[in-house]
Formats: C-alpha cells, structure tokens, sequence
C-alpha cells in the first residue's frame, strides 16, 4: 500500500499527530512522516514505546482529537502499562490508533529475537482488547476505507485501534538518507574498544553494534566468548552489563551503547551510578540516530550524556569527537577505577555488506558464560 494514501486516510478522520519508535518494516511511513512534519509538535520521535503512548494521551486531553503511535511489535511490552491502566476504557478511555510493525510474522524469515513476538503479536493486541487490521501488500485502499469507518465507532467509545504492517505491507516512492558531521564510523569505534579492552567482557546493544563486534572478532581471528551479543531487549545492554560487573568485580566489563538504546530506558544510568562498580566501563556511541531501523533522529544530538552520567554517580566521564580522540582516552583510563562513561560520536551508515551473527544466540550465551566459569579472576 502507498503510504501516502495511508496518511492521508488518517488526516480525513483527523489524525494528525504523531510520535512513536522508529521501525524498519514500517520505514516508508515514518520516512514520510519526517518529510510531511518533520521533527515538530505534530511529530515527535519518543524515547520509547510507552513514553509515546503517554505522549499521545496529553495530547487527547488537550485536544480532544485521535492521536496516533507507531511502533515496531517488539515494543508492545513498553505499551501494555499506559495501554492497559490509562487509555483503557475501563480507566480514562483515550483513543488511540497504533500502527506496528509486524517482525517474525509466521512462516516469514526473521532474526531470532523476533520470532516469539512474532508469533505472539495479533494475540497480544487481542488480551489488551486491541482491535486489529493486518496491512500488507495487497491490502487496497477500498479496504482501508472499510476498516478505519469501522473503527471510527471504537475510537468514539474510547477503545484504540491498531493497524498491524507485514513486511512491504507500505511503500513509498522517496528514498530518504539520514545523515550527520561526525567523521567517525561506528565500526571503527568498535574495533578500537575491542583493542582496548583485550580479554575482557563486552556487552554490546541491540542492532548493528553487535552486528559489527560480531565481524571485527572473525576478521581478527578472535573467539567470540568474550561477548553478550544483546540482539533484543533494547535499552537493556548497559543494565545487563551492571549485573555481570557486580557479579564478576575482578574483571573489567565493558557495555557498547547506542544513544536510542540509552534514550528508552535511561534510568538504568542512575543505577549504574548508585551502585558504582569498579569494573565497569560505559561506552555510548551517539550517531543521533535509530540507524538499525533506517536512520532516523533522536534527540541524542541535544544531550550532555556525560554530565548526566557524572550527576548520577560516575566517578570520570570523557567525550570523544573521532577515534584519534577515543584512543587517547582508551590510553588514559587503564586501570582507572569506574564507573567511567565514554561518549564517542559517530557517523551515520554501515557496510553494505555488513552480516549477522553467524552463530545462535544460545551458542552465543554457552560459550559466554563458559568463559566466565573458567576464568580464575
């Protein structure tokens, strides 16, 4: 389906703010969303998934109008909350109309992580008395017309909505780049963390992080034990690396962050702070950007991580323009007690020829926690 034609269906009805979690099988429409609005009042890329929803639910109470969230499915856990306990009808009754991406849809090739939630997803949308519409390439714009003067008459009673997109289920013929200055790559980043950090542990993020340490450790001949490949649970790398830095202290453990990933769960750098391991190091590549998902903004540009990190705890915090910058202060911080934080700005954009992990998660988690059994520290 055009998604021009799925804009301006909504825009009929009123629908005319946005905000939401950017996600690659619904591209076209966020890609049009940033032509049509831009990042505006009209328009606002959130943190996460519930911090949307909540977003959207100020804006009913100030306007009286739809508003809508979109999302890619592994997020529906963010929503479920306000979802449940704040548009419900049962509770305040605000209208919502969701648009998800559907990852790991039945009998679709997907990455592994996306496969339950695949599975799961209509039946998810059904407990929290979510009705649904499923959008795929076929689905014409009579159709489209149909379901949403059915939904009209929910989203009057105070239920919401959701129009669940397969893959290809939006087109859209303008092809958008995201750009920023930063002369650094992200994968070049990388490889100077991995060179600095030797043996230690690595806990990397969700997306194309883990996707690049994965190949900087077979271009270099390197086992892999070292390495949490977190490949869902966004935002959840650095809180995941606290756990092991507290349970291993004589090792140093180093948590590869991205600035989306930081952006949706940003209370875990409190934590980290208040209970201020030695041993741990917090990386945090900024490129602005959610680039796993195509590229587009967060309001990471705007933010001073490193004096958020400093207020909450960290004992040094460093800012990195380029990677001649970063290994000066790679250099620098040996055996300097942590927590430190490390803000290295990147560039937008991969490889073309980037892969995935070659080995599966659970393999992945055997030989990592061999590792730390093995190891006399």
């Amino acid at each position: 389906m055009d998604v021009e034609l799925f804009l301006k269906s909504l825009a009929k009805n009123s629908i005319n703010f946005f905000t939401g979690v950017p996600d690659s099988l619904i591209k076209p429409f966020c890609d049009l969303l940033i032509d049509t609005y831009g990042r505006s009042n009209q328009h606002i890329i959130a943190a996460n998934e519930g911090n949307a929803v909540a977003l959207a639910a100020g804006y009913h109470l100030s306007t009286g109008k739809v508003p809508c969230v979109y999302l890619q499915n592994s997020g529906l856990g963010n929503i479920i909350n306000p979802v449940t306990s704040l548009l419900n009808d049962k509770v305040y009754g605000i209208p919502c109309v969701f648009v998800v991406g559907w990852r790991g849809e039945p009998e679709a090739p997907d990455e592994p992580q996306h496969l339950f939630q695949g599975k799961i997803t209509l039946e998810m949308l059904e407990v929290v008395d979510l009705a649904y519409f499923v959008i795929d390439k076929g689905t014409t714009g009579q159709q489209l017309e149909d379901k949403i003067a059915a939904f009209k008459a929910l989203l009057a009673s105070g239920k919401s909505v959701a129009f669940v997109v397969k893959k290809g289920g939006f087109s859209y013929d303008k092809e958008v780049h995201y750009t920023n200055n930063n002369p650094a790559l992200r994968e070049d980043i990388i490889r100077a963390i991995t060179e600095a950090a030797k043996e230690d542990i690595l806990i990397s993020t969700t997306g194309k992080t883990s996707r690049e340490l994965f190949e900087i450790r077979e271009r270099n001949g390197q086992p892999h034990k070292y390495d949490f490949l977190t490949v869902g649970s966004m935002g959840h790398s650095s809180s995941i690396a606290l756990g092991i830095a507290l349970n291993k202290p004589q090792k140093r453990v180093w948590c590869l962050d991205g600035d989306g990933a930081a952006l949706m769960h940003m209370g875990a750098i409190a934590i980290i702070g208040a209970k201020s391991p030695d041993n741990f190091i917090h990386v945090l590549i900024n490129n602005g950007a959610h680039e796993s998902v195509g590229g587009q903004p967060t309001v990471a540009e705007k933010i001073k991580f490193g004096q958020i990190a400093l207020a909450c705890g960290y004992r040094a915090a460093y800012l990195a323009a380029n990677v001649d910058e970063l290994e000066t202060i790679l250099s620098g911080i040996e055996g300097k007690r942590g927590p430190i934080f490390i803000e290295a700005k990147s560039a937008i954009g991969s490889r073309h020829d980037l892969g995935r992990p070659t080995t599966t998660p659970a393999e992945n988690k055997k030989a990592f926690m061999q590792y730390l059994m093995e190891c006399k520290w």
